[in-house]
């Protein structure tokens, strides 16, 4: 069941400390949270120590509260020159502050040192939407995933491999629920071997929970007045038996990486992997694995004998389906390719697994491409996303409200502030998302490219098998058997193509869900219209009943079409129709007999899957083979998102996504 998130707004006790209004509580110490921080949670946890040496370090935090704690430990592991390799913090937090509330109550707090930190958190603090919310900061040796909701609702959600748990929050008596021995468990499940945890209570019945999730408790000296604290450590009596992954077909690979808690498995084979399918998916995926220090080997049969990444951008291949043509039909001109598409988040009343999936893949986005954007790669332009009725934009505000989303995410608008926005004259209002980007998406493969790890190389994947013998890994073969690339992990990313790599591999009967081979080729087509029928075109994007780009070059960007059973993906005249008639629906000043006939487009297709999500999974008894495709018309919302589940998975990161989202993408 949906529940707003109710933010904090900013309060004092008599003494000038941050306080809790909702929970009559301070959040921190009068002495100071930051030496609370260190005493209590570092000392606690036997921090710094526990890092040193090792390639990463996850801490989970049941309170964010002002993030003193966050910058506490961050600072202490910058400090330390034998700190681990990265350092990961999950923090739940149900009421957070806005980055503005934030900045005041936290900024006066800090000393001098610590401010540049604060300054790196709240730039990149994401909006006031449920959900998580991954910050790479420090050039992404430091993570922070701000899980915002309830903690109970939160943590048995979560998947992470937690080495040491600050527990904060109000006091056991003002907010039960922190402390509760249901929420203990929740997060036992998540704890490392030798995990520990600490806090500034040493509440009986706090321990007892505790104890009842498997951790050894003891006493210590505690902080500003208090007697005692909590420092504890997870030992418990049983432990699960894992059962180990089954082969794949001829003897494929058994599970390469060791078992860890939640379905966490950190990737124990050499760092080099293999992507299938140079689109927009591949791409995304690529540059997650190769932010991580990973060699990663791109093939496409699309791709030139010889192409340097950063000229990826001329190129308009990576459809991942053999087939897809741009010849020049009757009546309409050739297409220069895919000149630019939007990004813009879904929004549902119940807030469902699909809306929170493109928030979390807009949100994702909008971080991985911040280099780019607001440049001739990313936009950052808005969307007015118009209602196809009255009717329906009544429903839409209603929906709105009860969402309580932000102002600065999402907000609902009528037609003069639609069209003014816009600045056109539209047909209705709708919604207006600030964050909505345009994208040059053949630009923006090559950035992702562009990186000294990534090789692209030209090849048409007949095949793939498992490396042969015990060794773990695959190899990608082409018609005539010859390998192409041999890699610890391979990624199908080639769209429409997946279901039948796989099954031309073996995989058909029973590796990989059976849904997967239901996935569609839909053709699709857009047109180019000259900004200068629209006055100049939109300054947003317009979307409602197809969409309306913000020029470049003076051409408009419009569409799309949706053929199904196409034997070729091709501009037509018929399409072009379609596509003019919806700008008509959307502006209605607009004219689409005015328009030339011989109007250029681009022609392309979506994979879809049933329920028009995508698989972003490892292939079911197949370790180290992963899927990422199916993403229908949102390749550019699923594409950084995807990137970072896999890579994340891999590298036994805190998942990017709650465990039922990411059961909703796993098609198994």
């Amino acid at each position: 069941m949906f529940k707003p998130l109710i933010p904090s707004t900013p309060e004092f006790a008599s003494d000038g400390v941050p306080y809790s209004g909702r929970y009559g509580d301070v959040y921190h110490a009068a002495q100071g949270a930051l030496g609370q921080a260190r005493h209590v949670f570092l000392g606690g946890n036997g921090l710094p120590e526990r890092w040193r040496g090792r390639a990463a370090f996850t801490v989970c935090e049941t309170g964010f509260g002002l993030g003193q704690n966050f910058l506490a430990l961050w600072e202490a592991w910058r400090a330390d020159p034998a700190r681990s390799a990265r350092l990961h913090v999950v923090s739940i937090e149900a009421h957070p502050f806005a980055r503005d509330d934030l900045a005041r109550l936290l900024m006066p707090r800090l000393p001098d040192a610590m401010r540049g930190l604060a300054a790196e958190l709240l730039a990149q603090y994401p909006p006031l939407v449920p959900g998580l919310h991954r910050l790479d900061l420090q050039g992404g040796a430091v993570t922070l995933t701000l899980a915002f909701g309830l903690a109970l609702d939160v943590a048995p959600r979560l998947s992470a491999r937690v080495d040491a748990f600050f527990l904060d929050g109000f006091s056991p008596a003002r907010n039960p629920e922190m402390w509760s021995a249901p929420l203990m468990k929740a997060l036992a499940r998540l704890a490392a071997p030798g995990a520990t945890a600490a806090s500034w209570t040493c509440a009986g019945a706090v321990r007892r929970a505790l104890q009842e999730a498997g951790f050894e408790v003891d006493k210590r000296p505690g902080f500003g007045g208090k007697r005692s604290m909590i420092a504890a450590r997870h030992a418990p009596r049983f432990t699960l038996r894992r059962p180990a992954a089954a082969p794949g077909p001829a003897g494929g690979p058994v599970l390469a990486g060791a078992s860890g808690p939640a379905g966490v498995r950190v990737f124990a084979g050499a760092r080099e992997a293999a992507v299938i399918g140079a689109g927009i998916a591949g791409a995304g995926v690529a540059h997650a694995l190769a932010l991580r220090g990973w060699r990663v080997t791109v093939l496409d049969e699309g791709l030139p004998p010889s192409l340097p990444a950063a000229a990826a951008g001329a190129w308009p291949g990576g459809l991942g389906m053999p087939g897809a043509t741009y010849p020049a039909l009757p009546g309409v001109a050739p297409g220069p390719g895919h000149l630019a598409a939007a990004l813009t988040p879904l929004v549902a009343r119940d807030d469902n697994a699909r809306a929170r999936l493109t928030r979390a893949g807009a949100l994702r986005a909008q971080a991985r491409w911040a280099p780019w954007t607001d440049g001739d790669i990313v936009a950052r332009c808005g969307t007015v996303q118009q209602a196809r009725s009255d009717a329906k934009q009544a429903d839409l505000h209603r929906a709105l409200g009860e969402l309580a989303f932000p102002a600065d995410w999402v907000r609902a608008v009528g037609r003069d502030e639609a069209s003014a926005l816009a600045g056109l004259p539209l047909a209705r209002g709708g919604a207006w998302f600030p964050g909505g980007l345009r994208v040059r998406p053949g630009r923006l493969r090559a950035a992702l490219f562009d990186h000294p790890s990534v090789t692209l190389r030209q090849g048409h994947v007949a095949r793939i098998a498992a490396l042969p013998g015990s060794a773990s890994g695959w190899r990608a073969l082409d018609a005539a058997g010859g390998v192409l690339a041999e890699a610890a992990v391979l990624v199908v990313a080639n769209a429409a193509g997946a279901p039948a790599l796989l099954a031309d591999s073996g995989w058909r009967d029973g590796a990989a869900a059976p849904k997967f081979f239901a996935l569609r080729a839909i053709a699709g087509q857009i047109t180019l219209l000259p900004a200068s029928l629209l006055g100049g075109g939109p300054r947003c994007i317009v979307a409602g009943e197809g969409y309306l780009l913000p020029a470049i070059d003076e051409k408009c960007v419009t569409g799309s079409t949706y053929v199904h059973d196409a034997a070729q993906a091709a501009t037509t005249a018929d399409g072009l129709r379609v596509n003019l008639q919806r700008v008509g629906g959307l502006v209605p000043g607009f004219d689409p007999a005015a328009a030339p006939a011989d109007l250029p487009g681009w022609a392309g297709w979506r994979a879809v899957l049933p329920g028009r999500l995508p698989a972003i999974c490892e292939v079911p008894g197949a370790p180290g083979l992963w899927l990422a495709a199916g993403y229908a018309s949102r390749g550019l919302t699923w594409s950084a998102l995807a990137g970072d589940v896999i890579a994340a998975s891999l590298e036994g990161e805190p998942a990017p996504l709650e465990r039922d989202l990411l059961a909703a993408v796993g098609w198994r």
